[in-house]
C-alpha cells in the first residue's frame, strides 16, 4: 500500500462523520485514500461492495465483470439501471461509481476472473474482495491472493444464507482449506433476493475498511455463516490446513 495520502479540504468535509469513530480518525481516511481494491464481479454483492467503498473514499478500484445488463440483474445488481439493458455492465459500474465519488481512480475490465487474467488483476491491488458466484473464479482468485501475499475478503450467498471470511495469506487459512474443490451440485444461477446479497455486501465493504484501516477485529480464521430467513448468526472457527494445496506451503 502506498503511503497514506493528505486529504483535500471537500475530502475532509464528505467523510467527517466517519472520521469521528475514534479508532479511525483523519488517519484511517488517509490510508482508505492510499488504497487500492479489487472487487471481482460487481453483480448483486459486489456492485453493493464498490458503492460502500467508493462512498467510504477508497481511492483506487479496479473492477472486473463480463457481459451487458439484462432486466434479471435489476433485482440485486444496484449498479445497473433499466436504461442501460442491453449495454455493457462495466460502462453501468463506472458511470454510476464516478456520479458518487468523481474522486475515485477506477481500471475498470469487461471480463470475469479466470485463471489468464487473475494475476495481473491481482497484482494492481493492496486488498482484493471477492463476490464471484462461481468457484473457478474464486479459486482462482484465492490462488492469486496466496501467491502474491494480498489480503483477501471472500463472500457468497445463496437463497437466504450468505457466508464471509477474511483471509489473510501466512495467517489464515484460504478458500481451498474450506473448499478443497468444488462443491459439485453448485450451477450459476440460483435463487436471491438483492436484500441478502446487500447485507453479506456491506459487511464484506466493513471487513475491507477494517483491514485497510488497522481498526477492530476482522474474521481471521472464522467464517461468519447466516440464515437471514430466521435471522441466525454464527462463527465457525477454521485453521489453515497443511495438506492443502494452495496455502499449505506458506503456513507450514
Amino acid at each position: 500500500m502506498k503511503e497514506p495520502q493528505g486529504l483535500t479540504e471537500q475530502e475532509r468535509q464528505t467523510y467527517q462523520w466517519q472520521m469521528w469513530v475514534d479508532d479511525f480518525g483523519e488517519a484511517g481516511q488517509q490510508r482508505l485514500k492510499s488504497a487500492s481494491v479489487m472487487i471481482s464481479r460487481v453483480g448483486g454483492v459486489g456492485s453493493v461492495v464498490a458503492y460502500e467503498l467508493a462512498a467510504a473514499g477508497v481511492g483506487k478500484m479496479v473492477l472486473a465483470h463480463a457481459g451487458n445488463v439484462k432486466p434479471s440483474d435489476l433485482n440485486r445488481q444496484l449498479l445497473m439501471t433499466h436504461d442501460w439493458i442491453g449495454k455493457p455492465r462495466i460502462e453501468s459500474i463506472r458511470r454510476r461509481l464516478l456520479d458518487l465519488n468523481p474522486r475515485l481512480e477506477l481500471v475498470t475490465v469487461g471480463e470475469n476472473v479466470s485463471e489468464v487474467n487473475a494475476a495481473g488483476l491481482a497484482s494492481q491491488a493492496d486488498l482484493i474482495v471477492d463476490c464471484a458466484p462461481l468457484f473457478p473464479e474464486r479459486f482462482a482468485m484465492n490462488r492469486q491472493a496466496v501467491e502474491q501475499g494480498i489480503p483477501l475478503v471472500e463472500c457468497a450467498m445463496y437463497e437466504l444464507e450468505a457466508q464471509i471470511t477474511t483471509i489473510v495469506p501466512g495467517q489464515t487459512g484460504c478458500l481451498a482449506c474450506l473448499y478443497p474443490e468444488a462443491p459439485p451440485s453448485w450451477t450459476r444461477q440460483f435463487p436471491v433476493f438483492g436484500a441478502v446479497s446487500g447485507t453479506v455486501a456491506c459487511l464484506a465493504a466493513m471487513e475491507a475498511i477494517k483491514v485497510i484501516a488497522g481498526i477492530g477485529e476482522t474474521l481471521q480464521n472464522r467464517l461468519l455463516k447466516m440464515d437471514l430467513r430466521d435471522m441466525r448468526f454464527h462463527s465457525l472457527k477454521f485453521s489453515p490446513r497443511a495438506d492443502c494445496g494452495v496455502c499449505g506451503s506458506i503456513n507450514s
